[in-house]
């Protein structure tokens, strides 16, 4: 039966505009009920494509794991909560799947989805509850079928057409630095500022949805600041490059450092403004997409690339103010 309000029944549609890796960035209505989650995927012991699919009795419905987005909440701690929630599974954030917009009680209602995957450490773990009383791990052709709705199933071919694995790049400009005129020592030496450091303790909370990641910096203190809470919550070291450190650099190698550092898996780098337009743009290039209209970040704010061996799967920006 559908879900009362939903799309299924009030005529909304999953979009992706734009062609190409780049999904559709265009905001929701200013009063958007916001909901975020995640398309569950698992190879079996042959490597064939499993997905996740809920029943909630409520509804008496089959779907994937969503809810809503917390007041001050990021919408992809959101997705990683959800999906906690609702199947006991603690999950990575791979690429992008196109948002649905929909009317519910007379209110536009935003989800936001990824494809995500089972950490490696954490085994089968549901257990039935109130609001999720099955949990069932299906073929793609045999989870279409059980799916109770038409977004949900246009969400699973989104997903099954392109790749299943990614490995995320993700580039931040550094936080906020107060005003470099009001500086008289070297550059190089400039620190955040009470909003950048707040921008930084901000990121250490939604940045590990993407999984544990290299760490990569400029060589200079507000870039280092900026990804320091990060890094020491996942246990990881910050590197300082060169490739990334403005004044030290050129487009061409800032770019190929980062592919070079990214063929190991999930990569964090902390750059400057500059440095970040050149490389969204160059990796549009390098991969043959088109780049986005304004590459440019806010301070404190973030790309996130969604790479296979030859391709830009997805490209997203976030910000955490």
């Amino acid at each position: 039966m559908p879900e009362p309000g939903s799309a299924a029944d009030a005529g909304g549609s999953a979009s992706e505009d734009g062609g190409g890796a780049l999904l559709s960035h265009v905001p929701p209505e200013p009063d958007a009920v916001r909901a975020a989650g995640g398309l569950l995927w698992r190879e079996d012991a042959d490597g064939g494509l499993e997905v996740g699919v809920i029943h909630r009795p409520r509804h008496d419905d089959w779907t994937f794991p969503k809810g809503h987005v917390e007041p001050g909440e990021h919408v992809l701690r959101a997705a990683v909560r959800e999906i906690v929630e609702e199947t006991g599974i603690v999950a990575e954030l791979g690429r992008r799947l196109p948002s649905a917009d929909y009317v519910v009680g007379g209110r536009p209602k935003r989800v936001d989805w990824w494809a995500a995957s089972p950490v490696a450490s954490t085994g089968p773990a549901f257990v039935p509850n109130h609001e999720v009383d099955a949990l069932e791990w299906l073929p793609p052709d045999e989870a279409g079928r059980r799916l109770s709705y038409s977004l949900d199933r246009d969400l699973l071919r989104a997903f099954t057409a392109g790749p299943r694995r990614t490995r995320p790049v993700i580039v931040i400009r550094h936080g906020s630095a107060g005003e470099k005129r009001h500086w008289h020592e070297p550059d190089e030496l400039r620190p955040l500022d009470q909003r950048g450091r707040a921008e930084a303790r901000a990121l250490a909370d939604v940045l590990p949805t993407f999984g544990s990641a290299r760490v990569a910096s400029s060589a200079t203190a507000r870039c280092v600041a900026t990804v320091l809470p990060c890094a020491r919550r996942t246990r990881t070291d910050v590197t300082t490059d060169p490739a990334f450190t403005v004044g030290e650099t050129a487009p061409d190698r800032a770019l190929d450092r980062l592919l070079e550092l990214s063929t190991d898996g999930p990569l964090i780098v902390c750059t400057h403004g500059e440095i970040v337009s050149e490389l969204v743009n160059g990796l549009c290039r390098r991969f043959g997409e088109k780049p986005p209209e304004d590459p440019s970040l806010r301070k404190g704010a973030f790309w996130v690339a969604h790479l296979t061996g030859d391709s830009l799967a997805a490209l997203e920006r976030h910000d955490v103010r």
